[in-house]
C-alpha cells in the first residue's frame, strides 16, 4: 500500500482542539469507495476527506480539486468543516488555486466555491430546499430530545446535500441541557440541529447525528449554513452573525455567517493544522 500526504486539522477554531477535527488524505487516487470508508470508520472522526484531481466535467468549470466526504457510517455530497478544513490542507501541502482569492472545490452536490475573506475562508452555501415538518415527527422528535415542543419557535426541514431537522428554541439555557436519547434519534433516521439566540447576533447551535454514527457534531459547517439561510430569510436572525458550536463537548467553535447583495450566504472559520505526515493506504 502506497504512503498518501495526510493531514489533520481542527476547524472553525483558532485554537488547537477547540474545533471540529478532520482527516484529510491529500492523494486517493486508486482508493476503492469500500477503502475510503473503511479508514473513515477507523479515524472515528465526524468526517474524513480524500482529495483527487477534478473530474473533466469539473474541470472545465473551474474546479481546483475534487473531494469525497466521509462520516464512519456513509459518504456524504457535501458538509462544511470538511469543505473548509480540505482547502486550508490542500493548500498547505502545495495546492495552487486557479484564480487568486478563491478556490472552486468538486463535491457531491456539484461545484462550491470559497473565498478569502478577514483572516479566514469562507464557502458559499449551496441552494437549500426546506419545508415545514408534520406534527407527529416533531411529537416524536421532541421526545427523543426531552425537548416540551412549547419551547420550539420553528421548525424546518433542512436540505443542503445533508438533510437536517432544524429547531429554534427559546432558550440558551434549555439548549446546553438537551440530554437525547441518541437510539431513539437513530431510530427516527432523522439528524437534528437545535439552535437558541444569545442575542441580536449570536446563535447556539448543538448537532445531533445518531444515524451518520456520531452521536453530537461539535462544530457543523452544514447546518449552520442551512440554519443561517433560513433563519435570515424568516427574520430570525440578521443578515451577519457568529454561530457558537461545541459548548457541551469542551470546545469552542466559531462558525462567521453572512449574506451578500446577491442574497448568497458565505460560511467562515479558521482553520488551525495539528498531524501532518504519511498514512499507509
Amino acid at each position: 500500500m502506497p504512503l498518501r500526504p495526510f493531514q489533520q486539522v481542527d476547524v472553525f477554531t483558532q485554537l488547537a482542539f477547540k474545533g471540529n477535527p478532520l482527516a484529510v488524505v491529500l492523494d486517493a487516487q486508486g482508493l476503492s469507495d469500500a477503502a475510503m470508508q473503511q479508514f473513515a470508520q477507523w479515524t472515528q472522526l465526524s468526517e474524513t476527506t480524500f482529495v483527487l484531481p477534478p473530474t473533466p466535467q469539473g474541470l472545465a468549470a473551474g474546479a481546483d480539486y475534487r473531494v469525497r466526504i466521509f462520516t464512519p457510517g456513509m459518504e456524504l455530497p457535501f458538509a462544511g468543516h470538511p469543505t473548509l478544513g480540505t482547502a486550508d490542507a490542500w493548500l498547505r501541502h502545495g495546492g495552487q488555486p486557479r484564480k487568486p482569492g478563491g478556490l472552486v472545490q468538486e463535491c457531491g452536490v456539484g461545484l462550491v466555491t470559497l473565498s478569502q475573506r478577514a483572516g479566514h475562508w469562507a464557502f458559499a452555501a449551496p441552494a437549500l430546499q426546506r419545508q415545514a415538518p408534520m406534527a407527529q415527527e416533531l411529537l416524536a422528535l421532541g421526545e427523543a430530545l426531552g425537548l416540551p415542543l412549547t419551547r420550539v419557535l420553528a421548525a424546518q426541514h433542512l436540505d443542503n446535500g445533508p438533510h437536517w431537522l432544524g429547531l429554534l428554541i427559546d432558550d440558551v439555557q434549555t439548549l446546553r441541557a438537551l440530554n437525547p436519547d441518541h437510539a431513539r434519534l437513530k431510530a427516527l433516521g432523522v439528524k437534528v440541529g437545535v439552535a437558541a439566540r444569545q442575542d441580536a447576533t449570536q446563535l447556539e447551535v448543538r448537532a445531533f447525528a445518531a444515524p451518520a454514527g456520531i452521536q453530537e457534531d461539535p462544530v457543523t459547517g452544514s447546518l449552520n449554513a442551512s440554519l443561517a439561510q433560513w433563519l435570515m430569510a424568516e427574520g430570525w436572525m440578521p443578515s451577519s452573525y457568529q454561530a457558537h458550536q461545541g459548548t457541551a463537548l469542551g470546545r469552542d467553535g466559531r462558525v462567521f455567517l453572512s449574506r451578500d447583495a446577491q442574497d448568497q450566504v458565505w460560511v467562515g472559520g479558521h482553520v488551525v493544522p495539528c498531524v501532518q505526515g504519511t498514512v499507509d493506504l
